[in-house]
């Protein structure tokens, strides 16, 4: 069987799961899992990076269309903007982190 016809969808998910591939991005998408939208602020508060670092990779994930922002004013506020991060998020959590589920 020949996997010609679907190396569109192969590389775009080998791009997906390169934009994930970074635990303080992963980290950005536990805190928003977690809390939901949140400012760039709280997320800075949160994750150890300075706040170049935090713009470069809110920028990354932006580009891949996997977050999302609202203006309010000065104040961004960022969410997952992707559904399927989600499901992949919850499933990470499922198996990696099994002592966080509810019961």
């Amino acid at each position: 069987m020949s996997l010609e016809p679907q190396y569109n969808n192969i590389l775009n998910v080998s791009s997906f799961l390169q934009a994930l591939s970074n635990p303080n991005r992963l980290m950005i998408l536990c805190l928003l899992i977690q809390e939901g939208e949140l400012t760039v602020g709280a997320i800075n508060e949160k994750v150890d990076l300075s706040a170049s670092a935090l713009s470069q990779h809110l920028a990354k994930m932006r580009d891949e269309e996997i977050v999302t922002y609202r203006r309010e004013s000065q104040t961004l506020y960022y969410r997952i903007h992707n559904p399927d991060v989600i499901k992949l998020m919850s499933t990470l959590k499922d198996i990696f982190c099994p002592e966080t589920k509810e019961k």
